[in-house]
């Protein structure tokens, strides 16, 4: 979620409904989950971002988790916070990089931003959370420092977006499982790597109002983490997705409502150690100058 150029504060509310189809094992084969198993999520997310300094803003986002599931004779549905997370964006340009014909070289260089992201382990974990199974978790139990790249550039009516992230998780001590007590052990997740591309197209409605369709390419993943300093095995994984967008925005671009759907492709060797998932997205984000 980020503040348009020159825009004051920003308001964002998005539903979000996962629906869970087999997992991929840590070879990273394909596999259904057994008959009769109906695993979902819905997450309410709310954000805000607030301008800082002309190239500078912040933003946090906090969503809150409703897991709803059956899985071999297991029923469960368990809601609570997910991870809260706040970010801080440096904006490398003075001024608006969206032209509608290219001139010269400098109407090539794209919108860059800069920026950090903190996690914080505000959903519930395994360590040290009232809950029975991986099913009622809504968060990871562990801080994480994400360092982010985002480059933007429009020539309308195609928009052309590259996101880089890497994220290290701090190290904790754990003494509690799943509301049981266990010998303490310090744990680390593996550190995090994000890759996305997308190509939007821009439709102008009348009176200016736009459409915009976004097709986007998104590589997740995270390396094997540690137990008192060796390598944990069963940790790590790896997720490839595709995400279609529709945007409707206003001429002023201060209302903007968008519609999406993340699809894992059900085959072997697009992911690995991981749930296979499409989620179904509605976002509402308000603008102010």
């Amino acid at each position: 979620m980020l503040l348009p150029k020159f825009f004051s504060k920003m308001y964002g509310a998005s539903f979000n409904y996962e629906q869970y189809d087999g997992f991929w094992n840590q070879d990273g084969t394909y596999i259904e989950d057994p008959p009769g198993s109906d695993l979902k999520q819905f997450r309410l997310n709310l954000g805000y971002g607030h301008r800082l300094a002309p190239n500078w803003q912040a933003n946090i986002l906090v969503p809150y988790v409703v897991n709803d599931n059956q899985y071999t004779g297991i029923e469960s549905s368990t809601s609570g916070f997910g991870d809260t997370s706040v970010s801080l964006w440096y904006e490398a340009f003075d001024e608006i990089k969206c032209v509608y014909e290219v001139r010269d070289l400098d109407d090539l260089v794209p919108a860059a931003y800069f920026g950090t992201t903190l996690t914080l382990p505000t959903g519930k974990s395994p360590y040290g959370d009232d809950v029975s199974n991986s099913f009622d978790i809504t968060g990871r139990g562990f801080y994480r420092l994400d360092a982010n790249m985002l480059l933007d550039k429009t020539i309308y009516p195609w928009t052309m977006i590259m996101e880089l992230a890497y994220g290290v998780y701090l190290e904790r001590p754990v003494n509690q499982e799943y509301g049981k007590y266990v010998e303490p052990y310090d744990k680390q997740l593996g550190n995090r790597r994000l890759g996305l591309v997308s190509l939007g197209y821009t439709d102008f409605l009348k009176g200016l109002d736009t459409m915009t369709y976004t097709l986007a390419y998104s590589d997740l993943k995270e390396d094997q983490g540690t137990i008192n300093g060796a390598t944990d095995p069963t940790s790590g994984f790896k997720k490839q997705s595709v995400t279609f967008t529709a945007a409707y925005a206003t001429m002023a671009k201060d209302w903007i409502v968008k519609a999406s759907i993340n699809h894992s492709i059900r085959d072997d060797d697009w992911g690995r150690n991981f749930p296979v998932t499409d989620t179904f997205s509605i976002e509402l984000i308000h603008v102010i100058p």
